[in-house]
C-alpha cells in the first residue's frame, strides 16, 4: 500500500521569513512525497510592504490560506492586538488545513502566533533559524519562545545548537544545516544590472548603496534617531545612487518609512524607495551594490556570501557572527559616514564562491529529507532535555 504524502504547512508572515524559506518551499512543492500547504499572512498583505503576496504567486506556489491580521498603527497596543487577531485567524486556518507538520522561520511576532496556534492543536512545529542572538531587539525573546514551542530545529551554527540544548531542546531533534535562504538556482541566474535598473526604476550609477534599515524594537526612540542620522550621513555622498527598501511592520516603522520616502522623493535623480524588491532582485542588487547599509540580517548572512561589504548600523544584530566584510558602526552621523567610507575603501569584493551553489543544494536536500522522515509520534508530547556535557557536543554541520 502506498504511503500517504506528508502534509506540511509552511507559514510565512512577511518578506523577512519568506526569503529564507522560498527555496525550501519550491523544493517541497516539487516533491511527490509532500502535500504542501501554504499559510500567508502579516506584511505580505500590507500595501506599504508592496503586497509581497504577489512574489509568492510569481513563484508558482498555491496559497491555501490567507489571514489578514495587521491593524493600522505601530503602537505597542496595535501590535499586541494584531498578535491576538493572528492567533484567532491561524487557529481557523490550521483547522481547515489540518497539517501533519507546521514549518516556520525566524523571530517575527506573526510566526510566534502561528506556533502558539499549533500548540493547542498538538501539531508538531519545525523551526528554521532558532538559537541565534540579536540583542538589540525583542526578536531574541520571540525567537526563543518559538523554539520552545517547536519540536524540530534547523539551525545555522554549532553555537545556535548549543543554545537550544541549554534551553532544554532534544539534541537529536536539532539539525545544524547552515543558512538555507539562498537558492542554488537563484545563484546561477541573478539578474544583470539592466534588469535591476528596470526593477527599481533608476539608473544604478556607482557607487550604489542598498539601504535596508528597520526599527530596533528594543529601542523605538533610538531607532528614529539612528534613521535621521543615517539619512544625514548619506548627504555626505552626493554622487551615490541610493535604493531604499521599506522597513518591517514593527513599532516605529511608519515614521522611518515616511522619512525614507521623503528623502528619496527630494532626490529623484539618484534615490528611490522600493517597498519590496522580491528575493531574486534583492539578491541581485545585493551582489551589484557597492555596499549594503542599515541593520538587516541580510547584511550579515546573504551579503557576505555575495562578497558585498556591509555597514551594520547600531546593535539590532548584536550577537550574530560576523564575516570580515561586515563593518560595525554606531548610530551617530559621523560614525555611519565613516563606516561607509571604510566599506568603499575595502579591497575588491571577496572571490565569488562557486562551491556555495553545491553547499546550498546539499543544505536544502538535508532539510527536506528530515521533514519527510521525522517520526512525528516522537515529537508529541514534547519532552524537556536535561543538559549534560555529552549533549552539548556533536557540532558537525550536516
Amino acid at each position: 500500500m502506498q504511503r500517504a504524502r506528508r502534509r506540511i504547512c509552511v507559514f510565512t508572515g512577511s518578506r523577512a521569513d519568506y526569503s529564507p524559506l522560498a527555496s525550501l518551499i519550491r523544493r517541497l512543492n516539487s516533491d511527490d512525497e509532500v502535500d504542501l500547504r501554504l499559510l500567508v499572512s502579516g506584511g505580505h498583505l500590507v500595501g506599504a510592504q508592496g503586497r509581497t503576496i504577489r512574489e509568492i504567486l510569481d513563484d508558482g506556489v498555491t496559497i491555501d490560506e490567507t489571514v489578514d491580521m495587521v491593524l493600522a498603527g505601530d503602537s505597542p497596543a496595535a501590535v499586541t492586538k494584531s498578535f491576538g487577531l493572528a492567533c484567532a485567524g491561524y487557529a481557523d486556518a490550521l483547522e481547515r488545513i489540518s497539517p501533519d507538520l507546521l514549518l516556520i522561520a525566524g523571530d517575527r511576532y506573526e510566526a510566534l502566533a502561528a506556533a502558539t496556534s499549533a500548540l493547542f492543536r498538538l501539531t508538531p512545529v519545525a523551526h528554521v533559524a532558532g538559537g541565534q542572538l540579536t540583542r538589540g531587539s525583542i526578536d531574541d525573546q520571540m525567537r526563543h519562545a518559538i523554539s520552545k514551542l517547536a519540536h524540530l530545529h534547523f539551525v545555522f551554527s554549532p553555537a545556535d545548537r548549543r543554545r537550544l540544548i541549554h534551553m532544554g531542546e532534544q539534541p537529536r531533534h536539532i539539525h545544524t544545516v547552515g543558512p538555507i535562504g539562498i537558492d542554488p538556482d537563484t545563484l546561477r541566474a541573478l539578474p544583470d544590472p539592466k534588469d535591476l535598473e528596470e526593477a527599481v526604476g533608476l539608473p544604478l550609477r556607482p557607487p550604489t548603496f542598498l539601504i535596508t534599515h528597520h526599527p530596533a524594537t528594543a529601542d523605538p526612540d533610538g531607532s528614529w534617531e539612528s534613521t535621521r542620522n543615517l539619512l544625514a550621513a548619506l548627504d555626505r555622498f552626493p554622487r551615490a545612487t541610493l535604493v531604499f527598501t521599506a522597513p518591517n511592520v514593527d513599532r516605529g516603522s511608519q515614521r522611518i518609512l515616511d522619512a525614507m520616502r521623503e528623502y528619496a522623493a527630494d532626490r529623484p535623480d539618484r534615490a528611490v524607495l522600493v517597498p519590496s524588491l522580491g528575493q531574486v532582485n534583492y539578491l541581485g542588487l545585493l551582489r551589484h551594490a557597492d555596499l549594503v547599509l542599515g541593520n538587516s540580517s541580510s547584511g550579515l548572512i546573504e551579503a557576505p556570501v555575495l562578497g558585498t561589504p556591509t555597514v551594520n548600523v547600531g546593535d539590532r544584530q548584536a550577537g550574530r557572527p560576523r564575516a570580515e566584510t561586515v563593518i560595525d558602526c554606531g548610530t551617530g552621523t559621523d560614525e555611519v559616514a565613516d563606516g561607509i567610507r571604510r566599506a568603499l575603501d575595502m579591497p575588491e569584493p571577496f572571490p565569488w564562491l562557486d562551491d556555495e551553489i553545491a553547499s546550498a543544494d546539499g543544505r536544502l536536500t538535508h532539510v527536506v529529507d528530515v521533514l519527510k522522515s521525522a517520526g512525528l509520534d516522537e515529537l508529541i508530547p514534547k519532552q524537556f532535555h536535561e543538559t549534560s556535557a555529552d549533549s552539548l557536543s556533536g557540532e558537525v554541520i550536516h
